[in-house]
């Protein structure tokens, strides 16, 4: 396997976790902390669910293979924004910069996979 793909997937994977299988398990295994996160920032309940299905939807965009580009790419997109505006809330509301930082190491993982998919794409490999 060349060294981009195992780039990009690795990146990839992480993103997978972190994105879409956590929040998912947290749903189904402790609902009771769904809404944590996003209350203490001020949004009401109901967010959290809509920004985790949009978040297991990007997710599976971006890993199926077969999905096309232009759908990729909207998937990027979405989930950058939902890591930038993760950033500003912590920035405006706690000022935590410990969350502060959180999202913007994720948004520096999903870029790597980014770019290693357009990489892969160019070189035909993906």
């Amino acid at each position: 396997m060349k060294k981009s793909k195992i780039i990009f997937w690795t990146a990839t994977i992480i993103i997978a976790i972190m994105e879409a299988v956590m929040p998912i398990s947290t749903w189904i295994f402790a609902p009771e902390y769904m809404t944590f996160g996003t209350r203490a920032l001020g949004y009401p309940d109901y967010f959290a669910y809509a920004v985790v299905i949009a978040k297991v939807l990007g997710v599976i965009a971006i890993v199926y293979p077969n999905a096309s580009i232009k759908i990729k790419e909207w998937a990027y997109a979405g989930l950058s924004f939902t890591l930038i505006f993760a950033f500003i809330s912590h920035a405006c509301v706690d000022r935590n910069i410990g969350y502060m930082l959180m999202p913007l190491a994720f948004l520096g993982i999903l870029a790597v996979s980014y770019i290693y998919n357009q990489k892969n794409q160019n070189d035909g490999k993906v």
